[in-house]
């Protein structure tokens, strides 16, 4: 007789800090996995009513996406993890291609091409470009939705507590052991720190930090020069 084949869990881990504007969203959009964690930072506004009223199990964490990521993957048990940006909306059908890219395909890990949810024709292009980039070096960020393999993840020593700087930090590891996968359709991420900040300045803010981090600067440093737009 045939074997049957073992179910495979995905689970979800969003990062929060002041989400309220965002996070609705984003939860309806992940609501195909089979579990999904909201791990805040310690928001003062309504972001974890949100949360649980749209299903997520909450957990508190010292502030920092790389601490709480790291909280979100010691406490869920999904064989395939996605990090949720709560600005980032994710296509309709991820569930399924997500697994069958890295659960029951040749990649261990992968990530979203992004499009922006507004802005000038100069920040879409940015998207492009960012897309571009991300298949050019095997390297992507926070917003693209990065996913892979739980094994995976911890075989290459799991999240570190970088306070930024932590998803290309993990997309060098996993690439050296396994390759990257990209869905069809697009996650949908905000542009809301291009509309704030002005899409030069945000592009050369952005390119001038990891320029330096990959340099060897230590991701504490340049945090300060990272304003949090909400």
């Amino acid at each position: 007789m045939a074997r049957a084949q073992v179910a495979v869990r995905l689970s979800v881990i969003i990062p929060t800090l002041d989400e309220e504007r965002s996070l609705a969203a984003s939860l309806a959009s992940a609501r195909e996995a089979d579990e999904v964690v909201v791990v805040d930072g310690g928001s003062t506004d309504r972001t974890e009513k949100i949360a649980r009223a749209g299903g997520a199990r909450v957990l508190g964490c010292e502030r920092g996406r790389g601490r709480q990521l790291r909280r979100g993957l010691e406490h869920t048990d999904g064989d395939v993890v996605l990090f949720l940006h709560a600005d980032t909306h994710l296509p309709a059908g991820f569930r399924r291609e997500v697994l069958d890219l890295v659960a029951h395909g040749p990649a261990g890990w992968g990530r979203f091409d992004i499009r922006f949810d507004g802005g000038s024709t100069l920040v879409h292009f940015i998207a492009r470009l960012i897309s571009w980039r991300s298949r050019l070096t095997r390297v992507a960020t926070g917003d693209q939705a990065i996913f892979a393999r739980r094994e995976l993840i911890e075989r290459c020593g799991g999240l570190r507590e970088d306070l930024l700087f932590e998803d290309i930090d993990l997309c060098r590891r996993l690439k050296r052991e396994a390759s990257m996968a990209v869905p069809r359709s697009p996650a949908v991420t905000s542009a809301r720190r291009w509309r704030a900040r002005g899409a030069w300045r945000t592009s050369f803010l952005m390119w001038g930090l990891k320029l330096l981090y990959l340099a060897g600067v230590p991701s504490s440093t340049l945090a300060r020069f990272y304003s949090n737009v909400r």
